[in-house]
């Protein structure tokens, strides 16, 4: 298990599309800080993973450059480099066709739109700001096409018809011809090199009214294919919604004072009323109330908070007044933190969009070469005329475009990576999005994992004829003073007051003693009992009976008997039986590994369906058990708490965070995180890999297959350039709503 965290990493690619490509970091947050005195830049038009490449190019001879720092979901590039090369590096990334501006002039734009017209690259659903001059780009181009049609030959409707369609292409291609030109100049292909040289072509041979229509339904349809990715792009995004603006803050003179919530200082008390979001992270330190935390965790149901209980933003406070604690700034709450896993999430590429970059990297200039082998062959192996063999050329250019077969992969795992995080589940990337599909076999860690990892009373009984209810008002005297979480439990079991203890006194290793009502007791564990003799054969039998059962027993005694016995145990949670069926269903076997001892781990594996069990493991044994599952079963995932088990998660092929809401080293130590303590998460993440995996490759073929059949045309068919404009964008609007259903997953379990 790797986790790279490399600034600059290699994400050149053929396609070199405005917006659609959907590779970068989900546009949900701001930039993480550079250091001081590193100058960061917004680029309205880079929001592509193939922009960055375009701009890693243009910089990569200028002088003294250290690290370049995209954040492609903010729009930013952070330039580390002497104050002198500043200057050389923005004239480099100008001559791109990109036009880079200073973060201290650019904030407050973020919202803006771009410099190129394309306004839908921030998303929503409001009228994109290039739409009009696209739409009269068409009208324009739709007149081009009139005037052909029914005034082929006449000398001054052509002259209108190519004035027409100039407006139509200038008015529709700028942005793609600044581009293109600075693309061609680099000796780069790309989409915009494609389409530059393509509409150019097909305007000097005459065919000036196609030319017009192509760029102008290349433009539209690139706007609506924009919109259908900012939809994966913006599915995280809606959370930063959620949080409210302003918190109601307990001042320090003692009154109320609405607050803007990013103001709000740690420590401080915040109210929130019934039905209103909770705006910040928090202990409650007052009320009660049930939060609905689906946000945060993806539950389904609401859940009781009580005083010392934790509190998320943007969760949804449904009965009751509660007053809490911040406990994080606004831009530290595990909401802001699922936002920028979900960010980082996008820095790492799945493996099969690395085969289709290297592929989409090849596969355009080999079309290139084919188009000038076309123009130039097709004359004297056809018979065709030049103006033919060049048109049909042209025409292959536009068919054989990469954008659909590049965007196949990132909008899908987007999408997929997306969906998991509106569910509670945080993939750290798509590389484990994809690769979860192959897991094995998934070793599970006991406590808080399949457990409620709290112990619990489970049963008790009185002993040798004692009054039961003196019995209880005892045992609850000596466990009510005593801090031990076994104690604790018992005492929270019983549900009832003890009374005063004299002579109270701990027995460490083995229990207390104390004097409740006059009598001397003993409340301990099996150990403290023996040594007192105690202990006889149908006590012993009764005793092992529960020791089987993987419980802690505790005994009440007085000084010559056992009074009562009472059973503590770490319970099963209630979705660990279905989530263990889950996993065998999907074909993964489960095994536990815990450090408590084999009995318990063998009681509470058969409760859950485990047949593989395997206790009294320290750290380096689960590590080493790992490495076994791993050549026994193949890809092996490891499931825990992200802290205490961190070696066997960076062993495991894939390493799972549980009950990691609020929890930094959980987040850190796993490749997935799951929000909540819902085992059945795991089985859904390998379910989704599946899917993807499966959206994936059908987007590869749909992208190569309809490229195909329509380059078949263009060679030996009568392709035009309608065709292919129609078959480059309608390939790729196919692929961005195939991957755009993984969307559509449904959040429950």
């Amino acid at each position: 298990m790797s986790h790279p965290q490399t600034k600059e990493s290699d994400q050149s690619h053929a396609c070199g599309c405005d917006s659609a490509c959907g590779t970068g970091p989900i546009a949900i947050a701001a930039a993480k800080p550079e250091p001081a005195g590193i100058p960061v830049f917004r680029i309205p038009t880079m929001d592509c993973a193939a922009e960055e490449g375009e701009i890693r190019h243009a910089l990569a001879k200028v002088p003294g450059l250290r690290s370049l720092s995209f954040q492609l979901g903010a729009r930013t590039l952070a330039i580390d480099a002497p104050a002198e090369s500043i200057p050389q590096a923005l004239e480099a990334i100008r001559k791109a066709g990109f036009k880079p501006v200073p973060m201290s002039d650019a904030v407050g734009h973020d919202d803006e739109h771009d410099h190129s017209g394309h306004g839908h690259r921030h998303g929503g659903f409001a009228l994109p700001e290039g739409l009009p001059r696209y739409a009269l780009a068409l009208i324009l181009a739709f007149g081009a096409e009139s005037i052909s049609f029914f005034a082929p030959h006449t000398l001054t409707f052509s002259g209108l018809g190519m004035a027409l369609s100039a407006a139509a292409i200038g008015l529709a291609g700028f942005s793609t011809y600044v581009k293109g030109l600075a693309a061609l100049r680099n000796l780069r292909l790309n989409i915009n090199a494609l389409m530059t040289v393509a509409v150019t072509g097909a305007f000097l041979i005459g065919q000036w009214p196609e030319a017009a229509m192509v760029m102008a339904l290349y433009a539209i349809a690139e706007l609506i294919e924009a919109k259908a990715v900012d939809r994966a792009r913006n599915a995280i995004k809606s959370l930063l919604t959620l949080a409210p603006e302003k918190a109601l803050m307990l001042a320090t003179d003692g009154s109320w004072i609405l607050t803007p919530s990013a103001e709000v200082p740690l420590q401080a008390i915040v109210r929130i009323k019934p039905g209103e979001r909770v705006p910040l992270d928090g202990i409650i330190t007052k009320g009660n109330g049930a939060i609905n935390q689906a946000p945060i965790t993806g539950e389904s149901l609401p859940v009781d908070k009580a005083p010392g209980d934790q509190v998320f933003a943007a969760t949804i406070n449904e009965t009751g007044e509660l007053e809490f604690r911040v406990t994080a700034a606004a831009s530290d709450t595990t909401l802001a933190r699922i936002i920028h896993a979900v960010e980082g999430a996008q820095g790492t590429r799945a493996p099969t969009q690395r085969f289709v970059d290297r592929f989409a990297a090849i596969y355009t200039p080999t079309v290139f070469a084919i188009a000038i082998a076309v123009a130039v062959l097709m004359p004297f192996l056809m018979g065709l005329t030049w103006m033919e063999a060049l048109y049909k050329a042209l025409v292959l250019l536009v068919i054989a475009c990469p954008c659909a077969l590049v965007i196949s992969t990132p909008v899908t795992v987007v999408s997929g990576l997306s969906a998991a995080a509106r569910r509670g589940i945080l993939i750290k990337g798509g590389t484990y999005l994809e690769e979860a599909r192959l897991l094995k076999a998934v070793a599970l860690d006991k406590t808080g994992t399949l457990t409620e990892g709290k112990p619990k009373l489970v049963d008790w009984r009185v002993w040798g004829g004692a009054d039961e209810a003196s019995v209880k008002q005892s045992v609850a005297s000596l466990a009510s003073r005593s801090d031990h979480p076994v104690s604790k439990a018992i005492v929270a079991g019983l549900g009832i007051d003890g009374a005063g203890v004299q002579d109270f006194t701990a027995l460490p290793g083995r229990g207390v003693r104390g004097t409740v009502n006059g009598q001397n007791l003993l409340l301990g564990n099996h150990r403290l009992v023996h040594e007192r003799g105690l202990c006889d054969a149908e006590l012993e039998a009764e005793l092992a009976k529960h020791e089987q059962h993987g419980r802690t027993i505790t005994l009440l005694a007085d000084e010559t008997r056992v009074l009562a016995l009472f059973a503590v145990a770490d319970t099963i949670k209630e979705t660990s039986r279905q989530a263990i069926a889950d996993l065998k269903a999907l074909g993964v076997t489960p095994v536990m590994l815990t450090g408590d001892n084999t009995a318990t781990a063998t009681a509470i594996a058969a409760q859950a369906g485990i047949t593989d069990a395997r206790g009294d493991l320290l750290p380096e044994a689960k590590l080493d058990a790992i490495k076994e599952m791993q050549k026994r079963y193949g890809a092996t995932g490891m499931t825990g708490d992200g802290i205490n088990d961190a070696p066997a998660l960076a062993q495991a092929d894939i390493g799972f965070a549980m009950g990691a809401a609020g929890t930094d080293t959980a987040m850190e130590a796993a490749d997935v995180v799951i929000m909540n303590d819902n085992l059945q998460r795991v089985a859904e993440t390998v379910r989704l890999s599946r899917q993807t995996h499966a959206v994936l490759w059908q987007n590869i073929c749909l992208a190569l297959g309809i490229k195909s059949v329509f380059l078949v045309l263009a060679v030996f068919g009568t392709a035009t350039m309608w065709m292919a404009v129609f078959a480059d964008m309608g390939a790729s609007l196919l692929v961005v709503a195939n991957g755009l259903r993984l969307l559509r997953q449904d959040k429950s379990v």
